[in-house]
This record gives C-alpha cells, sequence and structure tokens, in this order.
C-alpha cells in the first residue's frame, strides 16, 4: 500500500520542524481543493440579526435565540438560520457547533439539556438551510457560485464546511461564547464536513467527527468488504466532492493525497474521531490507519498523536491525552477521560444506543453525553 507522506513538500523538502508546517499544511489544502472537495470559497465575514428573541429554556437554566446569519457572495447576500442556546448565568462558556441534519432543538442525536447543564453553549446549523443534499446546483449557497468549472468547482462539503465558519463569524463574537474553546462536529457527511471546516478554519480548537468515513478519515486503499469506497460514492453522492475526484475512481493509487491528508491538516490543534465497531460502511479499520498516517503532523509539535479509549476501542483523539472538551466514543466503547486539558472542561462519558432498525450495520447511532463537569 502507498500512502503519500504527510511530511514531505510537494519539492521532496522533509518537513522536520513545526517552523515549517505551515507550509506543509497549505499545500495540504491545496491538494485537497484541487482534487477532491473543489476550489475552496473565499473569505466573506459574516453578520446577524435576530429573528427570534432569546427565551428560557432547559426549565430556566439556559437562553434560547434564533439568529440569521448573513453575509456577502459574488451574487448577493445569502442568509441562513442559527440556532443558539447557552447557560443563562451571564458567562462566556466553551461552544459546541454541531452541523446537523435537522433544526430541532433538542433533538434525538442532541441531547442538547444536558450539554447546557454542563457548563457548554451549543449552537446548531441544519445543512439543507445551506443547500441541498441532492445534486441540483442552483438550491441555496451553491446557487450563489455558478458553476464554470465543473472538475474543480467546490462539492456540497465545501459549502456545509463554509457556512460552520460564517456561523463562527457571529458565534465568536457572543460574550456568552468563549471563542478560544470551539469545537466543530458531525456525523457521516455532515463528519466530512466538520474535518474540512476544521482543517481550514483555525478557530475551531477542537474537530469531532463520527462515522465519517470514505472521504473523510478513512483510507482508501485499505478498505474492507462492504466498506463504502470511491466507486460506490460517485454513483450515490457525486455532488459532495469535484469533478477531478473521479478520475481516480478506478485508478486510486494513483491519487497524489489520501485522507490523512485532511486529518493531519487540523495539527497542531485537536481532533477526535469515531465510528461504531461494526460499521462496516464507515471502515473503522480504515479509519484508524488514517489515524496512524495524520499521527506525525501532531508528533511534529510536540504532541501525541492520535490515541484509542483505555478500553481499546476505536476512538482515536489526537493533541494532548488529558483535559479539554471530550473524546468521542464507538459503539462498543464508553469514554473514559476527556482530552485536551487546556480546553478547561472535564470529565465526558458517551453512551451509544443502537436506534430500531440500525441502518448501515452501525452507521446511524444515538449517542448522549452524560457526566460532563469541570475540574
Amino acid at each position: 500500500m502507498y500512502t503519500p507522506d504527510l511530511l514531505t513538500m510537494t519539492d521532496g523538502t522533509p518537513v522536520t520542524s513545526s517552523a515549517q508546517w505551515e507550509a506543509r499544511r497549505g499545500e495540504l489544502l491545496n491538494i485537497l481543493a484541487r482534487e477532491q472537495y473543489g476550489t475552496f470559497l473565499p473569505p466573506s465575514t459574516a453578520s446577524a440579526r435576530v429573528m427570534a428573541p432569546p427565551m428560557p429554556a432547559c426549565a430556566g437554566h439556559a437562553m434560547q435565540e434564533t439568529l440569521e446569519v448573513r453575509f456577502d457572495t459574488p451574487a448577493g447576500e445569502f442568509a441562513f438560520p442559527l440556532r443558539f442556546l447557552y447557560p443563562a448565568d451571564g458567562q462566556a462558556h466553551p461552544l459546541f457547533l454541531l452541523l446537523n441534519f435537522r433544526p430541532l432543538i433538542p433533538d434525538i442525536y442532541c441531547p442538547a439539556e444536558e450539554i447546557l447543564d454542563n457548563g457548554f453553549a451549543l449552537a446548531v446549523v441544519c445543512y439543507t438551510d445551506i443547500t441541498a443534499d441532492d445534486g441540483d446546483w442552483g438550491s441555496g449557497l451553491c446557487g450563489h457560485y455558478p458553476r464554470k468549472h465543473p472538475d474543480i468547482d467546490p462539492g456540497k462539503l465545501v459549502f456545509w464546511a463554509y457556512a460552520a465558519s460564517r456561523a463562527l463569524d457571529v458565534l465568536t463574537l457572543r460574550p456568552e461564547v468563549d471563542a478560544r474553546n470551539i469545537a466543530v462536529i458531525g456525523h457521516s457527511r455532515l463528519g466530512k464536513a466538520a474535518l474540512l471546516c476544521g482543517a481550514q478554519d483555525a478557530r475551531v480548537r477542537f474537530t469531532c467527527a463520527n462515522d465519517a468515513g470514505c472521504g473523510g478519515d478513512a483510507l482508501e486503499q485499505t478498505k474492507h468488504p462492504g466498506a463504502e469506497d470511491y466507486a460506490a460514492m460517485a454513483r450515490s453522492f457525486p455532488y459532495w466532492f469535484c469533478g477531478n475526484r473521479s478520475r481516480y475512481i478506478d485508478h486510486p493509487e494513483e491519487r497524489p493525497y489520501d485522507q490523512h491528508f485532511l486529518l493531519g491538516a487540523i495539527a497542531p490543534r485537536f481532533a477526535a474521531v469515531s465510528s461504531a465497531s461494526l460499521d462496516r460502511w464507515a471502515d473503522p479499520y480504515s479509519q484508524q490507519l488514517c489515524c496512524a498516517a495524520a499521527s506525525p503532523a501532531w508528533k511534529l509539535h510536540g504532541l501525541r498523536g492520535f490515541v484509542g479509549t483505555e478500553s481499546g476501542g476505536q476512538s482515536p483523539t489526537a493533541g494532548r491525552v488529558r483535559g479539554g472538551f471530550a473524546r468521542a466514543a464507538c459503539a462498543d466503547a464508553l469514554v473514559r477521560r476527556a482530552a485536551c486539558r487546556r480546553m478547561g472542561t472535564a470529565r465526558c462519558r458517551v453512551d451509544c444506543t443502537a436506534l430500531r432498525g440500525l441502518p448501515w450495520n452501525g452507521h446511524c447511532l444515538q449517542r448522549e453525553i452524560h457526566g460532563c463537569s469541570r475540574f
């Protein structure tokens, strides 16, 4: 198996120090944009207006409001709703920004009250408020960026990740948010978008993806039987990516990159990836290999690379092992301790309970956060 070297510049120069890393990180993002995700959108600072004024939530322990995030595009202004909850104590709190499939708060996949009760703020972006999850390039934000060069025009993952960054433009200015401690999280295709956001946006201190799999956090050249691969994704979801990605369907070994480039581009900030151990579709085996291949990016900065849970579960976390937001969990392992001490949060355990039907051998799992507290 050939895996492109994470720590070698395109001109062959070895990357041996953290001082060289930003240049290499820029190369990684350029390669990913050109070959897989499409051209990244130019920066645009967003503003907000209140759509629904603050109202008590969580039995009065929190406040909830809906904001309209607005920013300029080549085709005029675009806006989308942002649901925002925060503890009603007048203090700044670490923030979870969730890219979600639904606009609901609370939601079966997002235990908002428990998150708020344990000292976190929570914001939710519903991905269909940004653009439809299909091949309609005229919908939502996509319609503001006419497709002129399909080989490199951005796929829909780029638009969802971009919306998360525009939400951060607004959230980092809020007094209820500790702007130094922000996590972006997502599941499945939105796990891919969360990783893409975390790789590009340095304001994201902690990136957490669950079941991101193919095109996210799983190596493409180590696929197990039953795992989603290049060909399957090209048939079902070609619009997530740029056209250039299809060049490697029959010859993935010719790609000048693999998914450890995406994970590595997050370093030296913090990251956690997870999947259900029986989720063949997401391919936890290839996810672990991807984590191993990405770990040198953190070790270059004197940090530990990805590490699994104490129980041996497949839920690797990169950065400092102690302190911080929280490790994610796979279906048969609980989070034992938090990650990233400097983030000022403490212990978190995640219980994973299968939903009825359990499609895709565990790809859809209910995850509930329990026991978060502060040191």
